[in-house]
């Protein structure tokens, strides 16, 4: 069994497709699991992982999570917005896919999102990202492992 990190990984449930990765992940590390999703959502508790509901408004669990990560903690979201301000707040963040965003990337993916927010509202509609895969699941899985390593390292050094 692992060194017991001191923190929490916070997840924005409502869309995440890899909360049973996230759980078995958390567990090997001893690290507590906080899912946040709207109402419309059902999460279910299990060993390690605690859910929290919020409004169905459309950034409830973005504020939730906003307001209640500390630095350090790991963040699994795929909102632009989410993660610029947890970076801020000194947080790990992650995609739904294991893409580790950073300081220098994220300005970028902000004003690649206002680009597409702004096609969007003439008229041009994207396909959306594509369904993820087992393959996704496991590179999520192995760079959640990478961070929560990092981090057992630094608490033991």
């Amino acid at each position: 069994m692992a060194t017991q990190i001191n923190c929490h990984i916070v997840v924005d449930g409502d869309a995440c497709p890899v909360k049973h990765e996230i759980a078995v992940t958390a567990r090997r590390f001893s690290v507590p699991v906080i899912m946040v999703s709207s109402y419309d959502h059902l999460i279910r508790e299990e060993e390690g992982v605690t859910a929290v509901q919020v409004d169905r408004s459309d950034q409830s669990a973005d504020l939730y999570i906003a307001n209640h990560i500390t630095r350090g903690d790991v963040v699994v979201t795929q909102d632009y917005g989410l993660a610029a301000l947890a970076l801020a707040k000194g947080c790990y963040v992650i995609s739904n896919r294991g893409l580790q965003y950073g300081d220098n990337d994220i300005e970028l993916m902000l004003d690649r999102r206002h680009h597409q927010a702004k096609a969007r509202r003439m008229g041009k509609h994207s396909k959306g990202p594509k369904p993820i895969t087992a393959d996704d699941k496991i590179f999520f899985q192995h760079n959640l492992t990478k961070i929560l390593e990092g981090l057992q390292e630094n608490d033991q050094s």
